[in-house]
């Protein structure tokens, strides 16, 4: 049985940062891509960044330089690592692999 298990969300500061990690089991997990999805209030799903089994990145445009996504083949694990934090970054961040499996989300909140 799979299972995407997000942790780090929180609420902080426009400018700020969050490490978001994602712990996954029951999975062969070198063999997946892995990446990460957000949810908006009001807004659809959207991918935020994505990293293959051997650490090609792939970032949407808004937060290419402000986010970071890396994946330890050896822990099972993915993070995202977000600076410059803002606003329109609130969101429900949701792990996922690219055999369809999510996690629960973890909610990350920008304000002042």
């Amino acid at each position: 049985q799979v299972q995407l298990v997000e942790s780090g969300g929180g609420l902080v500061q426009p400018g700020g940062s969050l490490r978001l990690s994602c712990a996954a089991s029951g999975i062969i997990f070198k063999l997946y891509a892995m990446a990460w999805y957000r949810q908006g209030p009001g807004k659809q799903r959207e991918l935020v960044a994505s990293i293959t089994g051997a650490g090609s990145t792939n970032y949407r445009g808004s937060v290419k330089g402000r986010f970071t996504i890396s994946r330890d083949n050896t822990k099972n694990t993915v993070t995202l690592q977000m600076n410059d934090l803002q606003r329109e970054d609130t969101a429900v961040y949701y792990c996922s692999n690219s055999a369809g499996s999510w996690g629960q989300g973890t909610q990350v909140t920008v304000s002042s």
